[in-house]
């Protein structure tokens, strides 16, 4: 349920440019690489942020610096202002509704998963000769049965001699 949650919403961001390795640097390995990437995408979707400000909510030019134009502005993971008298690039905002709609998804799906796996056990279970004695053969029955079977070969032949 995370993972298709956390690919299914997208940040509002653009994708931060990729890093060219110098001569004397040491590309990290891959295993390294892929769980910060993965913790990145958990963080960021627990943090939602938001660029649509207030009126009372006061603008933090980003830490980057001022002279960036909106591309610059989005791949540093800032908000670009369309007004004159804002700063050119501001930092984002906590989103607290989007974080509420993706816990409570997260927890509704939680307990979809919780409240269908016991009628999915029981459903695999109860076919299971391991765990349900009723389908299991009972020794005694088995030696009627097979005595029965005997007795009747043994009639049927006696008839077609």
């Amino acid at each position: 349920v995370v993972l298709v949650l956390l690919c299914s919403v997208s940040s509002s961001f653009a994708p931060p440019t990729q890093h060219v390795l110098e001569k004397s640097e040491v590309a990290p390995s891959k295993l390294n690489m892929k769980l910060k990437d993965a913790y990145e995408s958990v963080l960021s979707f627990f943090r939602p942020v938001t660029c649509h400000h207030r009126d009372e909510q006061t603008l933090i030019p980003c830490h980057v610096g001022d002279g960036l134009n909106t591309t610059e502005c989005l791949e540093n993971k800032c908000c670009p202002s369309k007004n004159s008298h804002e700063p050119k690039c501001y930092m984002p905002f906590k989103d607290n509704l989007q974080l509420t709609f993706r816990v409570l998804v997260l927890v509704a799906g939680g307990f979809l998963i919780l409240g269908c796996l016991p009628f999915c056990c029981c459903a695999f279970l109860q076919r299971s000769q391991c765990f349900n004695p009723l389908r299991r053969a009972n020794k005694k029955i088995k030696k009627i049965v097979r005595k029965k079977r005997e007795h009747s070969d043994d009639v049927y032949d006696r008839l077609l001699n």
